[in-house]
């Protein structure tokens, strides 16, 4: 497998940094300010983090052996991707046991360990908790299996009898993300067929009952038992599917059975009303603890209104923004930060900021595609411009980290990683391949394991003598790509990343919710955080000249003189002589 290498920068041309300048506006008030208010996230996907023991996958002792690069980067919090004990047949979000590590990436111990480290370097922890299903193996479902229809123990998930004679056929016509219906018929221990069991994702991710208390009040429990243990934070996975319609109503998908739940409108189980009740639980819960602990949900749903309503002031505090991560490059971006601020102000709640994700395509690859909105799994023989996704991605880096909120930075998004899109297909492992009847790829192209070091695979990832190969491979190309190799290079994207969120930590501006556009044209995004920070975006495919007034703090490519090029981007301040 090889990756064409974007064209590198000579570092002699940089753009004119020159070291922060910190008398950018007066003092900032941040005594009662949230601290996840304004944070940078970064996303870490512990099975491609770092591999500490050499078994070919990621480990928690790899995330702290990467703490030095987190901490250099500049980021406030993490965002670790499940780390339950899991069969792994959707890539951790399949859990068996909601108070453990899973041993491929070590023990409690080593989470607290991993906790009590990252704080002392001035970074809070986020966990996935996935909560609308299990896995096949969890306790809770193997008691509802062996037990009785009616029982108590199958309470606690969504069984029902099929339709049709012989109850052959699914109970509705619900589907399920990952194609098919959204039913598994269960067998009897006589060996008879039994009843249907939900499972809105893979088969292998029993949907929990939530009307069920002793679901409720379990998962209170898990809550308590995280934030006991330093976790500052919870992010909700599938926050939407928790609940459904009593009666279990068919759906009307209008004809089309794919999930297309960020458009569904009144779906039965999808973005229920009663959800809300759930969460006025969860958020009562958080607030018995000290820290600011923040709940975080990934909502998709149908209209900037329907996420607002999980952002009430009495519920979940932040919320994933897939409208910003999938807009394309190009005008519609002022639009969706326009309806996003004007969307969560009614209810006060802060915007986030993302671009990239383990379930979406690397930006390097998407915003190098004629079409640069985001779609994951499609044929891997679509053309990407690496070094115009390279360039772009820059750019987004410092408009999304100018703007007021929070912002989450994808593992290897600071690196410009494209996505790997030729892995050979006896290695996919994402369930979306399977269920797709070999038609879609998954997501595995941007879960490859990261490059730290060196010219050729591992790079790094696993220890010297590791005794198997990274669980997905790494291409050839990569050398240049390495956190060691960027980090020496003082014109590299990670160079980029580094000195956008120092400027961020240092400057008072970042620190408050003001927010102003200027006049421009259509295709040049400008705006003020106040009257000393400015971000100038082009989008026009044309060079643009700057404001002679605004001396440039930092610019996505290097400048030549107050010229910035197209796809390019720049943070200003006020002259001052």
């Amino acid at each position: 497998m090889t990756v064409n290498e974007p064209a590198a920068i000579e570092p002699s041309t940089w753009g004119p940094l020159g070291g922060p300048r910190t008398e950018s506006g007066g003092a900032v008030d941040t005594a009662h300010r949230p601290w996840w208010r304004d944070a940078v996230v970064y996303e870490v996907y512990p099975r491609s983090f770092r591999d500490s023991d050499g078994d070919g996958e990621g480990d928690l002792d790899g995330i702290r052996a990467g703490l030095d690069h987190l901490q250099d980067l500049g980021v406030d919090a993490l965002w670790i991707a499940p780390w339950f004990p899991s069969p792994m047949a959707d890539g951790g979000y399949d859990v068996s046991d909601y108070c453990s590590i899973d041993p491929r990436y070590g023990s409690l111990e080593d989470a607290v360990a991993l906790l009590a480290e990252a704080h002392a370097r001035g970074i809070r922890v986020i966990i996935d908790m996935v909560a609308n299903h299990t896995a096949l193996d969890h306790p809770w479902f193997t008691a509802a299996l062996a037990a009785p229809e009616g029982s108590p123990e199958r309470e606690r998930f969504v069984f029902r009898d099929g339709r049709g004679p012989d109850g052959n056929e699914p109970p509705n016509n619900w589907i399920s993300a990952f194609g098919g219906p959204a039913w598994e018929r269960t067998t009897n221990p006589d060996g008879t067929p039994g009843q249907w069991y939900l499972h809105t994702f893979a088969p292998e991710q029993p949907d929990l009952n939530w009307t069920n208390e002793h679901v409720r009040t379990d998962f209170d429990g898990i809550l308590r038992f995280w934030f006991d243990r330093g976790v500052d934070g919870i992010r909700v996975d599938a926050a939407p599917a928790f609940f459904k319609t009593p009666g279990l109503p068919d759906a009307d998908y209008g004809g089309d059975l794919r999930f297309r739940s960020g458009e569904w409108v009144g779906n039965p189980h999808w973005d229920v009303d009663d959800v809300h009740d759930i969460f006025k639980r969860w958020r009562r819960v958080a607030e018995e603890y000290d820290g600011d602990r923040v709940l975080v949900a990934e909502a998709v749903v149908a209209s900037p209104e329907r996420l607002a309503r999980y952002l009430a002031p009495d519920e979940i505090h932040t919320a994933f923004n897939f409208e910003f991560l999938k807009v394309p490059w190009d005008v519609g971006l002022r639009r969706v930060i326009d309806e996003t601020r004007e969307t969560l102000a009614p209810v006060g709640a802060t915007a986030t900021w993302v671009l990239g994700s383990h379930d979406e395509l690397r930006l390097t690859t998407r915003y190098g595609r004629v079409d640069s909105s985001s779609e994951v799994g499609v044929s891997p023989d679509i053309p990407s411009d690496l070094a115009l996704g390279t360039r772009r991605v820059r750019a987004a880096a410092l408009l999304m980290l100018a703007l007021p909120g929070t912002a989450y930075i994808y593992q290897g998004d600071e690196l410009g990683l494209p996505s790997v899109d030729d892995i050979p297909e006896d290695r996919l492992q994402d369930p979306i391949w399977e269920r797709s009847g070999h038609t879609l790829r998954g997501r595995d192209a941007c879960r490859v394991p990261l490059p730290w070091h060196g010219d050729e695979p591992p790079y790094g990832f696993s220890p010297d003598g590791a005794i198997s190969q990274p669980w997905l491979p790494q291409p050839a190309g990569w050398g240049a790509l390495t956190v060691e190799a960027q980090a020496a290079d003082p014109g590299s994207t990670l160079d980029v990343h580094r000195w956008a969120l120092h400027l961020r930590r240092e400057l008072p501006a970042f620190r408050t919710d003001d927010f102003a556009w200027r006049e421009s044209p259509a295709e040049v995004l400008d705006f003020q955080r106040g009257p000393h920070l400015r971000c100038v975006v082009n989008l026009s495919g044309e060079p643009i000249t700057l404001d002679p007034e605004w001396d440039v703090l930092i610019s996505s490519v290097p400048l030549d003189g107050p010229v910035l090029e197209h796809d390019a981007a720049a943070w200003l301040t006020p002259r001052t002589s």
